[in-house]
């Protein structure tokens, strides 16, 4: 009879086999009551999973992240449970948990509409107050195809068809209605009470723009009220905050349908673009790196030899020249890097070896993946790569996160969370040389006292990896910078160095991106600061502005020596009232607005209004221009 091991390492002895709700009923009424799952030997079941031997249980609840997906995937099927009963006609085919809640797509002969969304939204609401009960049941594979198509679902069929021969085929009843699912679900939908239907959109079945578009209902699912509520106003201020419409408003850059994917950057866009590059590349010379460039367009058979033409070949752009030799837009940096270490012999006495690149890569992105300036066809990449031994690893993987968390730190980012991701079960190389590569990674980061989160097995074949993932203002998670081991490269170009005893040896290679994509970075960077940039990226720093015509000469005498000094500055000199023009410019984020009347004229001042609206009153030239400098000092960047 099954013993039970729980989490706190207690033993619970029962004399029959038993359910994982009997368990959590054991322990406490109030643990039975919050009860969702349960985590059998490291699996998630069912509240009426069946334990018949020895096991290790935990029991989830909703204050487990387990417990919130459980959620989210029930309400996916109590979604598609309202659909079916609104609207019968419509066929329904997957509905996963994604970040921060769940979807479903449907097939049907129309189109939904915000309207239907209320309505299904109500529907759903009517079912959980009926509380049925979620029931599992395991059907012969036949039966279950034989259903789906009798009840006119043959998306479901298709899936069917799919699942490897041997694995069970699972459905779930809620009421009248069944799904294929894998679960595990709530035990029953009166538990689902704290849910919205968000948006629309559509999606190609299975991801193919050959198949059918589908119709992909978005929803949010929590645990608690309050929890979504304040979801919700973290997603109408990401709405205010769209890099798309503030760009747009702002004057940074635009796209257009003759170069899908890639950005048609303003005058003023550009400035903070190259602002990026300026500072980054101050910050790699003081970090010992030499800067590279290698061609944008290479032969096939460079890429032959990367592996990139065999794995990533679909992602390529390529050309044919009149002599048939095969070119391709660079996807990726790392080749030509490696070709630069190529040329010439390198010594030991050459390492650590830091190249950097701002390469522009090309990647062919579906058309529907395409999203502003934070996936795009054409971008240019911060990318470095470090040659260096092994005895050297550790040292250069520490000093990467260092210049990473000091960089981010710049730009306002103080919550950076750390993913250390390790051998997966494809791989090449030793245990041995695993456990070395991934032992310089953690080992880095414990030196360092920097908390990371270990993910077994998602490393790269060739290499574990660092990836470092900002939280900005308003709470949103972005993965940035990484910093990742390469024994793959090395290998296939055969690149090597003489060592102290004069034998060949190959070099440790170190891949290091801390924007990641420049266009990316500067997409994060307007939604995390709402468009309002720092005094030292902004692309105007001031605007002076003129009360009335006497004063005109004076505010471009202002500006142009503002600019001497070396600062952004616009002048206004319409013949507009003031108080129209403070509201103009404050619409446009600009860090500073300057005054000038008659009465600054006089006394040789300004009038200084901030950002937000404080009001420094009246100001020498010099007062100002200090004030600017340790602001942009604080900031650690070049104006």
């Amino acid at each position: 009879m099954p013993n039970i091991t729980l989490p706190d390492g207690s033993v619970r002895d029962f004399d029959h086999p038993v359910t994982v709700g009997e368990v959590a009923a054991a322990i406490g009424a109030g643990l039975a009551k919050a009860a969702l799952a349960g985590k059998a030997d490291g699996r998630l079941v069912d509240l009426s999973h069946r334990i018949e031997a020895d096991a290790a249980l935990a029991i989830v609840t909703d204050k487990n992240p387990e417990g919130v997906d459980i959620l989210r995937h029930s309400c996916a099927h109590l979604l598609a449970q309202a659909v079916k009963e609104l609207f019968p006609d419509a066929q329904v085919t997957i509905g996963p948990v994604v970040e921060n809640g769940f979807y479903y797509d449907f097939s049907y002969t129309r189109s939904f509409t915000p309207d239907d969304l209320a309505v299904i939204e109500a529907r759903m609401g009517e079912i959980v107050r009926r509380d049925l009960p979620v029931t599992r049941e395991v059907w012969p594979r036949e039966k279950a195809v034989e259903f789906f198509k009798g009840i006119g679902e043959h998306y479901k069929a298709e899936i069917i068809d799919a699942i490897p021969a041997g694995e069970d085929v699972s459905l779930y009843r809620q009421g009248d209605f069944v799904d294929l699912c894998r679960g595990p679900h709530v035990p029953s939908t009166g538990r689902l009470k704290v849910f919205k239907l968000t948006r629309l959109a559509g999606a190609y079945w299975r991801g193919d723009a050959g198949n059918e578009m589908l119709q992909r209902i978005y929803g949010t699912a929590w645990a608690r009220k309050e929890d979504l509520d304040a979801y919700l106003r973290m997603i109408e201020e990401a709405e205010k905050r769209d890099h798309r419409k503030l760009g747009q408003q702002l004057d940074l850059f635009h796209f257009q349908e003759e170069a899908p994917g890639s950005v048609f950057w303003h005058p003023k866009g550009w400035l903070v673009f190259r602002k990026l590059i300026a500072y980054m590349r101050d910050c790699q010379e003081r970090a010992g790196y030499v800067e590279i460039n290698t061609p944008d367009v290479m032969d096939r058979a460079l890429w032959e030899t990367s592996g990139h033409w065999f794995n990533y070949r679909e992602s390529m752009f390529t050309t044919q020249t009149e002599d048939e030799r095969v070119f391709a837009l660079k996807p990726m940096n790392c080749p030509g890097a490696v070709a630069m270490f190529a040329q010439g012999v390198k010594s030991y006495r050459d390492l650590p070896l830091r190249m950097a690149e701002f390469g522009k890569v090309h990647r062919y992105e579906p058309s529907g993946a395409l999203h502003g300036l934070l996936r795009v066809r054409h971008f240019t990449q911060d990318d470095a790569h470090i040659f260096c031994t092994e005895e050297q690893m550790e040292a250069e993987c520490r000093e990467v996160v260092k210049l990473i968390f000091d960089i981010y730190r710049d730009f306002g980012f103080e919550d950076v969370r750390v993913k250390l991701s390790t051998r997966p079960g494809n791989r090449i190389g030793s245990d041995a040389t695993w456990d070395k590569l991934e032992g310089a990674l953690a080992q880095a980061l414990e030196h360092m006292g920097v908390a990371y989160a270990l993910f077994p097995g998602e490393g790269a074949f060739y290499g574990p990896k660092l990836e470092f993932v900002l939280r900005d203002a308003i709470g949103r998670d972005w993965q940035c910078g990484t910093l990742q081991v390469d024994m793959n490269l090395p290998e296939r170009f055969d690149i090597h160095y003489v060592d102290a005893d004069n034998s060949h040896k190959r070099p440790v290679m170190l891949h290091r991106a801390l924007f990641g994509s420049l266009e990316r970075f500067v997409g994060i960077l307007i939604e995390h600061y709402a468009g309002a940039l720092p005094l030292w990226l902004a692309p105007a720093q001031a605007v002076v502005m003129n009360i009335s015509e006497g004063q005109a000469d004076y505010a471009a005498e202002v500006a142009q020596r503002l600019r001497e000094a070396g600062f952004r500055v616009e002048t206004d000199l319409r013949n507009e009232k003031i108080n129209y023009k403070i509201r103009e410019h404050s619409v446009h984020r600009l860090p500073y607005q300057i005054v000038v009347g008659d009465r600054e004229k006089a006394a040789g001042l300004v009038a200084v209004r901030v950002r937000g609206g404080q009001d420094l009153g009246q100001l020498s030239l010099d007062s100002l221009t200090g004030r600017w400098l340790r602001e942009i000092e604080a900031k650690a960047g070049p104006v």
